[in-house]
């Protein structure tokens, strides 16, 4: 059994993909060929951006983002402790200082009351009114906000676009794991400033190695955004106007990409039923919280989450679904405030106990489009035998 079964998801599209990939050997254009311009067109109109810069990877996408609005030494951006470390690991590399926030214990979002805080006291310079990084690092300027749409489920951005234009913050959403997800009849991508999604392959969109793509409604972002993507060029690549990276999304996995988004919305259609199916199963498994969906979202469904009792209770039912043979993973075992390429900013644990109380608890099983009924309920069976303990 497969955590996330790409292999099913190939056998079923294999004709176009090699198609499209034949068409880029024909070509020639490796880089920013033809595909590129096709992909952004069709992605942006999907999510309802004015705008779509391809690029080489997520982590690529937060960096450009970061670079556009200008971020550098001195600068705090607010992001939340309970997510993968690419999302303030750019913030480091640019010079600026994360400044992280507690998370809703239901969404498992940015809190936008933790957000409010921590912008309060990042102005004010007291750690008192919120965690801040400490020593050195202070005081900060408020600068940006890059809010995580965990798991699929995009974050609250009704209240958070709020406290953004309040403070004179520049709000990018990390939709890396959203891509496909809603929230109020608007899609993830095309929140904030800058949107940024990820193509990688496990990503309910993704490509067959490193992808990404940026978002936005302003064209002169999204010309900032693709002066960055090549090196800061200007009117060609050997006149310079900024700083930029190298980039660039090949055309290889753009042709990837668009036979895998001739089907991506059936496949948002089986993640919905295979979410339904587990969560009637975890209906009678006492001790498990089974992810909950806010009224007005769509999940993209990027991981299937459920917290355990405790860390205890989670140990044992890895246990026991190790010795079913079922995967799992944890995400995040560790939250940013702990870690230690964090270390140098003085945050201690219980500073983020939301966080802190998931990051035990927490565990994601099998899910992927193609998991059929019979495989879900083998899993549940392993599930509820080891959350009960016996196995």
């Amino acid at each position: 059994m497969q955590f996330i079964d790409l292999a099913a998801q190939q056998r079923r599209i294999r004709k176009d993909i090699d198609e499209a990939i034949a068409r880029v050997l024909d070509h020639g254009k490796y880089i920013m060929g033809p595909e590129i311009v096709e992909l952004e067109e069709r992605l942006a109109g999907y999510v309802g951006a004015a705008e779509a810069v391809g690029c080489g990877s997520g982590t690529d996408a937060l960096l450009m983002a970061l670079m556009a609005a200008g971020v550098g030494p001195g600068d705090a951006v607010f992001a939340p402790t309970f997510t993968f470390i690419a999302t303030a690991g750019v913030v480091g590399l640019l010079g600026a200082v994360p400044v992280f926030v507690d998370i809703d214990p239901v969404t498992f979002n940015m809190n936008p009351d933790s957000l409010e805080l921590a912008v309060r006291a990042c102005r004010e310079n007291d750690a008192g009114v919120y965690p801040l990084p400490g020593g050195i690092f202070s005081p900060l300027r408020p600068k940006a906000i890059i809010a995580v749409d965990l798991f699929g489920i995009p974050a609250e951005y009704d209240r958070i676009e709020k406290i953004a234009r309040s403070h004179g913050l520049f709000l990018i959403e990390d939709a890396a794991q959203s891509f496909g997800g809603e929230i109020g009849g608007r899609k993830a991508g095309s929140f904030g400033a800058i949107a940024c999604t990820s193509f990688f392959p496990a990503k309910p969109l993704g490509c067959y190695g490193d992808g990404g793509m940026c978002f936005t409604a302003d064209p002169e972002l999204a010309g900032i955004l693709r002066s960055i993507r090549v090196h800061g060029q200007g009117a060609d690549k050997y006149r310079n106007v900024r700083i930029g990276i190298n980039g660039r999304l090949d055309s290889i996995q753009a042709g990837v990409l668009l036979s895998k988004f001739n089907i991506f919305p059936e496949e948002m259609d089986l993640r919905q039923k295979v979410a339904s199916r587990y969560a009637a199963r975890l209906e009678a498994c006492p001790g498990l919280t089974a992810p909950i969906i806010p009224a007005s979202c769509v999940s993209a469904w990027a991981q299937y989450s459920i917290l355990s009792r405790n860390r205890s209770h989670r140990d044992s039912i890895l246990a026991g679904l190790q010795e079913s043979g079922i995967p799992t993973a944890i995400y995040y075992p560790i939250p940013l405030h702990l870690q230690e390429a964090f270390s140098s900013l003085g945050y201690r644990k219980g500073d983020f106990p939301v966080s802190e109380d998931c990051a035990g608890r927490i565990f994601s099983i099998p899910m992927h489009p193609y998991l059929g009924a019979s495989d879900q309920e083998r899993i549940m069976e392993a599930v509820k035998k080891a959350a009960d303990g016996d196995f």
